[in-house]
């Protein structure tokens, strides 16, 4: 069976199209998930995580709420 050269180049235009299709979807998907990621505080803070562990400072102790100390 011989296939035309018309025929195959309509075959191999759709299946452009069809990528096309799906990739603009795809990109769609990523997207919205990027606007949710930054609308839900996803990125809100990105400096001081990072360089947090550098502070001297140890994190200051948690009082119990039921002791009765009177220590300065």
């Amino acid at each position: 069976m011989t296939v035309t050269f018309a025929a195959q180049r309509k075959s191999v235009m759709s299946v452009i199209f069809l990528l096309i299709a799906v990739s603009t979807v795809v990109a769609l998907f990523f997207l919205a998930a990027f606007v949710r990621a930054v609308k839900s505080g996803q990125f809100d803070d990105d400096r001081s995580p990072a360089v947090r562990m550098l502070n001297d400072q140890s994190p200051a102790p948690v009082a119990d709420a039921g002791s009765t100390s009177t220590n300065p």
